[in-house]
Formats: structure tokens, sequence, C-alpha cells
């Protein structure tokens, strides 16, 4: 009998800020993510990275700011760099606790590609802030230095770079993925987006971009032909009006009813917003897909039907 294959996306409550506080984290999400296996699904991860790749990037910042002879690393291999790094832990953390439930599973995590559109107008109009808060001065200096990089003035808290969010239309090693899937192992892939990159010559070459997480992960749960796309987050369900007397949650809506409440605002963008149209885009690919947006301490519930909000076609 085949098992149930579901896409399990992480959001940054999974992962923490620091080094300290990621590993700590990791330790209660490796023991969600096994308990999904243990009850007889397959998973394959992914996460986001904002504030691993944040770090990374303020740190050869700052470094190069100290010593000029330290180059600046670009974008892409920052994030290239943090799913290494984040994939790492998490490795290690569901090796472990799979061993404690006196299991074996194997787990690979896969530095990802992800092709994007260079022609995509989300390059003429970059709006994903990322990197360090810089005085005007500083990052005047460095548009003038690089006339591709843009700054923009954050809200009274400084300049900070800003970049291109397209989306993403293949990912480059998924027949990896699918391999190893297949193969009986846990697979951590596609982190933050995974590393954009466009067609040159006959390869790949990299660009300072930040894919949106929640729609590669969407993108994910298409090509590994999984059921279902559990995004996790801190909340145990998407809510209409929320923050106010009037808040409700939602446990269970179809397509129609999850598009309408988008047009009508009910979303907050780059947070909510995202989660729920790449849940919608995830269930129109393919007949008896199912979105699930719930929170991480609820994991195995959610995916059970108990907890969480199922986003499912019109009947």
């Amino acid at each position: 009998m085949t098992k149930p294959r579901i896409v399990i996306a992480l959001g940054g409550n999974a992962l923490g800020n620091t080094p300290a506080e990621q590993l700590e984290k990791v330790e209660h999400t490796a023991e969600v993510l096994v308990e999904l296996v243990k009850q007889g699904n397959e998973i394959v991860v992914t996460h986001g990275n904002g504030p691993q790749v944040g770090m990374i990037n303020k740190a050869f910042e700052l470094a190069n700011e100290a010593d000029k002879k330290i180059p600046l690393i670009p974008l892409p291999e920052c994030g290239a760099m943090s799913q290494g790094y984040i994939g790492y832990h998490l490795q290690q953390k569901i090796g472990k606790k799979a061993v404690e439930a006196g299991e074996n599973w194997p787990v690979a995590s896969i530095v990802t590609q992800v092709e994007v559109d260079e022609t995509s107008a989300a390059f003429q109009n970059p709006t994903k802030p990322v990197g360090a808060f810089l005085s005007e001065e500083a990052a005047k200096e460095m548009m003038e230095a690089d006339p591709t990089v843009k700054f923009v003035e954050d809200a009274g808290r400084g300049w900070r770079r800003v970049v291109p969010s397209p989306e993403p239309m293949r990912i480059v090693e998924i027949d990896a993925v699918n391999n190893l899937v297949n193969a009986g192992f846990i697979v951590v892939c596609s982190g933050g987006g995974g590393v954009p990159v466009v067609a040159e010559g006959k390869g790949l070459k990299g660009v300072p971009a930040v894919i949106d997480k929640d729609f590669a992960g969407e993108l994910l749960a298409e090509k590994v032909e999984a059921q279902t796309l559990c995004l996790l987050t801190e909340v145990k369900h998407v809510a209409i009006n929320y923050n106010t007397p009037e808040q409700e949650d939602l446990k269970d809506i179809t397509v129609s009813e999850a598009k309408k409440l988008c047009d009508e605002g009910q979303f907050a963008p780059g947070s909510m917003l995202p989660k729920v149209q790449a849940a919608i885009r995830f269930v129109e690919s393919g007949a008896g897909r199912v979105g699930i947006i719930g929170a991480l301490s609820d994991a195995a519930n959610a995916i059970n039907g108990l907890s969480g909000t199922r986003i499912h076609a019109d009947s």
C-alpha cells in the first residue's frame, strides 16, 4: 500500500533566530516530524531561512567593513550557505529522534536551486528587504559603487537593501529529491524558497533575489506528487477579522471560499496571505489534493483533521 506523501513547510518559529536557539527549536521540530512518519506518512521538508540568511549576509558585510580583504558574499551564496546550515541541524535532530523511536530512517538535505524568469516584472520592482540596516550615506555609497543594487528607507529604522521576489518556475534538483523520497529518505530541500537561478548558456547562474518560500513549497508539493501540503506556522488556524473582537477561526473551507476571503483582504500580505494562496494553488493542481495551514506544535492533529485550517476543492 502506498504511503500518503506530505510536504511539510516549516515557518520561522520552527528554527529560531540564532544558532543556539535553532538547535533548541529543531529538537522539538524533529520530534513532530518523526511522529508524522511513525503515523505512516512519507514526508518532504522545506523551511524558511529569513533570520539565517540575514545573519550570514550581515556577518560578511561587517567583516568587509572591518577588513576590505574579506569579500562581500553574493546573496545566492548566502542562501546556499543557509540551506546547508539549516539542513545539517534538521538531519542531525531528525536522525536522533528516529533512533529514539526505534527506527533508522535515512535523512538527506539538498542544496536546492529554483529557476526563475529573468524577464519577470519582479526584477524591475525589487520589494523584498534583506541584510543589515545602513545609514543613508552608506546606502547611497553602495548604490553609486554598484548601480544594480537598490536600497530604500525602511520605516525610520535606516536604509535596507531590497531585492526582487520572482515566482518559482522549476526546481532544478527535483529528480534527486524524488529519487531519495522513493528510496525511503526523509528529504529536506528548497530551503528559503531555493537559491534563485536563471539560465545562462548551457548552465545556470544565481541571481540576487528571494523566492517566496510558500510558493516554492507549493511547487515542490506538486512535483513530488504529494497528496497534502502542510504549511506550519505559529497559529492553529487561519482566522478572519484577525486580532479583533470578531475574530473567527477557519477550520474547513473550499477553494472558492478561500479566494473570496483573499479578495476581501482578510489575510495579511507577507504573512498569512501567501500561505492561503499557496494552499489554493496546490489544491487546484490536481484531484484530491488538500492544503493545511496550522501550528507546528499541533502538526499531527492538523494532518489528521483535528486541528488547523483545511483548504480543499469545491464539491
